[in-house]
């Protein structure tokens, strides 16, 4: 388990509460010393102590819902509203710096992957703390995949779950996605990629590279390389499941594939359509990322029921 690096104080729950139907909603504030926390938790009413699922967003600022600024489709909403239908309680929050939990921001230049890991293994100890739940299930979907990983490689954590994760490090994985860009993109971010997986930063980076290799974020992403998915997934003792979507075009089907070889025991399951964000699409990248802003398109079928079977196995 990594080294913690920020203090946290006591997780304290919100006296927010709405009913609906046959469960019910609660706001949950994770205190810490950098600021709140924000998360949402549903929790079914017909069932006690329910299995209960911490779902981890993928990367840059996408909140509790799967949203970011530039688009909507409520994917992580409409899972964890799948799950409480099947009587599976949930926890999804923003990540720090995102959305309600703005005030936990860490400087960029100062943020580490591990922050995110230490965020994940503290929900983890409040969850496990509960009386309310049964067994605990954490779901990391993308980058959260890989942060879950880790921090499900903590002893209270009784089944672990992969949602279109990569299955390289993230070297590798912007290797692979500059591949699609024009050739001299990939030949002029080889030479900085090498730098930060040897743990250097690199000064002059190129304006046309400036975004992806800013000196502010070159930390975070050194953080980053130090785990492979490859690595981290075979240190898991508990049952654990790998989705991948046949028609994903930001992570590939080889991805799952590799995750499954290195955890024999996991079991893999490929859904047809599935892209990115959980949803029927097909492959052409156009239609595949117009349903990145459509909120009221359904998650694909078979999906959620997977996850329920999963869980529900004994």
């Amino acid at each position: 388990m990594v080294k913690k690096i920020i203090t946290f104080s006591l997780l304290v729950l919100s006296c927010t509460s709405i009913l609906f139907g046959q469960f019910k909603e609660e706001s949950i504030v994770l205190a810490t010393n950098t600021g709140d926390i924000s998360g949402t938790l549903l929790l079914p009413e017909s069932i006690a102590k329910p299995p209960v699922v911490l779902i981890i967003a993928g990367s840059g600022p996408t909140d509790r819902n799967g949203n970011n600024p530039m688009m909507t489709n409520n994917s992580l909403k409409m899972l964890a509203e799948g799950l409480v239908e099947n009587t599976i309680a949930s926890v999804r929050f923003d990540k720090r710096g995102v959305g309600q939990s703005v005030g936990a921001a860490i400087p960029e230049s100062e943020l580490r992957f591990e922050n995110f890991i230490d965020d994940v293994v503290t929900w983890i100890d409040f969850l496990t703390n509960d009386s309310r739940f049964g067994d605990l299930v954490v779901l990391g979907h993308s980058e959260g995949s890989l942060i879950g990983m880790v921090a499900a490689q903590n002893k209270h954590v009784d089944k672990y779950i992969s949602v279109a994760g990569a299955g390289i490090s993230v070297g590798e994985l912007l290797r692979k996605q500059l591949k699609n860009q024009p050739s001299f993109v990939l030949e002029q971010s080889t030479p900085i990629l090498e730098k930060l997986e040897q743990g250097e930063t690199v000064e002059n980076v190129p304006q046309m590279l400036f975004s992806l290799f800013r000196p502010s974020v070159q930390p975070y992403m050194i953080s980053w390389m130090k785990y492979d998915p490859a690595l981290e997934i075979a240190k898991l003792k508990s049952p654990s499941l790998i989705i991948q979507g046949s028609t994903d075009i930001q992570v590939d089907v080889s991805d799952a594939e590799k995750l499954s070889e290195s955890n024999k025991k996991a079991k893999k399951v490929i859904i047809e359509g599935m892209n990115h964000i959980f949803k029927p699409a097909p492959s052409d990248r156009l239609q595949n990322i117009a349903t990145y802003n459509n909120p009221d398109l359904p998650l694909v079928e078979g999906f959620i029921s997977e996850i329920v079977e999963f869980i529900k196995e004994k």
